[in-house]
């Protein structure tokens, strides 16, 4: 937006001729009808609230993935060490963080083998991203509504002007001007808004798809009491060596620097 207007100024224009109360009223208010009329609006309103989170800061990212692993080793630790149900304390913690750990830590305690840990938990990651998929979904319709809002209101305003062309010529000019104000708000909130956010949703939902399988891998393993090392290494194959969780190294570190140091020490 700074750089349209931006542009604006630079060309000399006036910027509050770009401002139209009923252009506005058009495109953002047909736009938003067409989104209530064909979906669900539950899953609007939700949708709506995705453009949004284009400005917060992503929760999960490559240190988060980092973070987990370690935290499954550890519980790994804790189920050699002490059996499954030393995991129990564990529950509160990963209630406060996360309702997919939290689902995770209750099928290890349960008792369930670790295939059907696996295919409980990849149920349950597979029905969250078709939920964000849905998001995605709504916001490409919405994206592609909108220019056709706006060339809804740029006719409108064209035959408002042919009525008046007669009794107002001079006001032509300034009548078409305005007319055209509303193909521009649809392609803004096309281009600007609704497409780039749809794909923001669909990457973090693939994203955190990722970051649930991953998950889904380690809880498999603890109930299958795999060793920490084999966890550890077992996770490490599915992330950029950059981000590989190490044992040695406390608080976690990258595969990569535990190579040079074994090569140093041999």
């Amino acid at each position: 937006m700074g750089l349209v207007g931006g542009a604006i100024f630079l060309s000399g224009g006036n910027a509050t001729a770009f401002l139209s109360a009923p252009s506005a009223m058009i495109v953002i208010g047909g736009t938003l009808a067409a989104g209530f009329i064909g979906y669900q609006a539950r899953y609007v309103i939700l949708s709506i609230k995705e453009i949004g989170q284009l400005l917060v800061k992503e929760k999960i990212n490559r240190t988060m993935l980092t973070v987990e692993t370690g935290k499954i080793i550890r519980w790994g630790y804790l189920v050699k060490k002490h059996g499954i149900l030393a995991l129990e304390r564990e529950i509160k913690s990963a209630k406060q963080q996360d309702h997919f750990l939290n689902y995770g830590v209750e099928l290890v305690i349960t008792g369930y083998a670790g295939d059907e840990v696996r295919g409980m938990l990849a149920a349950a990651a597979d029905g969250t991203m078709q939920r964000k998929l849905v998001s995605a979904s709504i916001l490409k319709t919405l994206a592609s509504v909108s220019p056709a809002f706006g060339m809804i209101g740029t006719l409108i305003g064209l035959i408002i002007i042919l009525q008046k062309l007669v009794s107002d010529p001079e006001g032509l000019g300034p009548g078409l001007a305005l007319a055209l104000i509303t193909t521009l708000y649809g392609v803004i909130m096309q281009r600007l808004i609704f497409s780039p956010a749809a794909s923001k949703v669909e990457q973090k939902a693939g994203i955190l798809r990722f970051r649930n399988f991953l998950v889904t891998e380690g809880f498999a393993m603890l109930a299958e009491h795999r060793s920490p090392r084999y966890i550890q290494d077992r996770m490490n194959s599915y992330l950029d060596p950059e981000i590989h969780y190490s044992i040695d190294k406390k608080g976690g570190a990258s595969g990569g620097g535990q190579r040079k140091q074994q090569r140093k020490a041999a």
